[in-house]
């Protein structure tokens, strides 16, 4: 995890990406594995620790469902689609640095 002006965990990353719509643990889960091709697959412990913090950060909220459903559901909040476009910004500057000193590179 980060705070708002460092690096975002791979892991966190995803996880707000998935929240863009409500989504419950296993929910998440699943599209974070699709969002990354399978190659970022959370366990339930990291998953429900890293819920737990973007809670305490503000970074997402429970959405409301239905009464009574046993699954809880997740969203993004505004401060946590702002964390999401300052990683975004920091990747592709980082992308960017990159290219410009790898495009004169050969391999």
């Amino acid at each position: 995890m980060a705070e708002a002006n460092g690096a975002l965990t791979e892991a966190v990353y995803y996880i707000l990406l998935s929240l863009t719509e409500p989504l419950h643990g296993y929910g998440i889960m699943q599209k974070v594995e699709s969002l990354s091709h399978g190659r970022v697959r959370l366990a339930a412990g990291t998953l429900y620790g890293a819920i737990s913090t973007m809670l305490e950060h503000g970074w997402i909220i429970g959405a409301s469902g239905e009464a009574g459903g046993r699954k809880k559901e997740y969203i993004i909040t505004a401060a946590g689609k702002a964390v999401l476009r300052g990683e975004l910004e920091r990747l592709e500057e980082l992308i960017a640095n990159g290219k410009q000193i790898l495009g004169g590179i050969e391999t």
